[in-house]
């Protein structure tokens, strides 16, 4: 699954994408210092994982992760071409989600392309772009479901419905995502057609280090602009948290976030929001071997989890024995849970849950 970071030249997306991924991508102070999109994997912090190594002493620990994808900075007009604006519009189509970064902090030293700091007005910017190139895909579309519709087929009427609803929106500059659609709705018109607006975005408020605890006026006119919109807003002081990363003690990284009056860095919050946006949650297997954390979407079935592993084991399954993780941790071991009866055996129809850990009994 990835997460497109995105927003205007010169807000801070490269130097998060350093901070997320590790990775040394190019960051400089002049705009379109990113062309081609940087792809990083990123283990998504759980502290669940630390104690399973403590209690299994495996002879591996294996995190979840989640792919960042850095994507070049956007002008206005990049709907039309302008800039670098159809590939950067491209490579925002692969995403699964969108992590939005707003510059919220002043500096002289550091330029901005439209010469002065609103985020509410940035934001608009890039939904702008986004929503005119929706407004493309979704008159093509029209054209096609109203000659359908003609005929008096029913689905093509619904559609056609559904479409003159989101068009009218898109006119009237609301995203795909804060558009009220009814679940069905979404899935059989909107899911196909892939746009833009309809991804589910995580703001990322980019402010300076007196702002880092309880943020600033421009976060707050951020969290009023997008009160309506069913998103994510978090706090980061992205120079701040690169600074950070590059410390090798531990310790020296926590007197850093005690100075700030934080009590974890701000990038593992945003890696757990980023998994969260893309409604993944985490089941464990344990063993000598490895303890490992595997990714699901959330409401995903037994047959669909054992799947992650191998999908011969998503074919022949035949039951899961779960174990949930606080049972695991107050009891110490597996055998010591059996013995408690607190190992449930499951079918086809369990719907995993976040930290359970399963073993799967499958027959290819």
């Amino acid at each position: 699954m990835k997460a497109g970071i995105v927003g205007l030249p010169n807000v801070g997306k490269s130097t998060l994408f350093n901070c997320l991924s590790n990775a040394k991508a190019q960051s400089a102070n002049f705009p379109f210092c990113t062309i081609e999109p940087n792809i990083g994997v990123v283990n998504v912090p759980d502290l669940r994982l630390e104690k399973l190594e403590e209690l299994v002493n495996p002879e591996r620990v294996m995190p979840a992760i989640v792919e960042i994808v850095d994507i070049a900075g956007l002008v206005k007009g990049a709907s039309k071409g302008e800039g670098l604006g159809n590939k950067f519009l491209g490579n925002i189509r692969e995403t699964d989600a969108i992590i939005h970064v707003l510059r919220c902090f002043d500096n002289n030293n550091i330029i901005h392309v439209d010469a002065s700091i609103d985020p509410v007005r940035d934001k608009e910017t890039i939904d702008f772009e986004l929503q005119l190139k929706d407004l493309e895909a979704v008159e093509k579309k029209l054209d096609k479901v109203k000659k359908a519709s003609r005929t008096g087929d029913k689905q093509a009427l619904k559609e056609l419905d559904v479409l003159i609803k989101i068009k009218d929106n898109l006119e009237s500059a609301i995203s795909v995502r804060a558009i009220e659609l009814t679940e069905k709705e979404r899935e059989e018109f909107v899911s196909p057609l892939q746009l833009l607006t309809d991804k589910p975005v995580l703001y990322v408020c980019n402010v300076d280090d007196a702002s880092a605890v309880n943020g600033n006026d421009y976060v707050e006119a951020v969290k009023k602009a997008v009160e309506n919109e069913n998103a994510e807003v978090i706090i980061l002081a992205v120079g701040t948290e690169a600074d950070i990363v590059e410390l090798e003690e531990y310790e020296e990284r926590q007197m850093f976030l005690e100075d700030l009056g934080l009590d974890e860095p701000g990038a593992s919050k945003l890696i757990r929001s980023a998994y969260k946006l893309l409604n993944l949650q985490t089941y464990f297997t344990a063993g000598v071997k490895e303890v490992r954390a595997w990714t699901i979407h959330i409401g995903d079935t037994a047959p669909q989890a054992a799947g992650v592993i191998h999908t011969d084991f998503e074919k022949g399954f035949i039951r899961a024995e779960v174990i949930k993780y606080d049972d695991f941790v107050s009891y110490g071991s597996e055998a010591k849970v059996k013995e408690a009866g607190k190992l449930a055996v499951e079918g086809k129809e369990y719907i995993v849950q976040d930290g359970d850990m399963m073993n799967f009994r499958f027959n290819v």
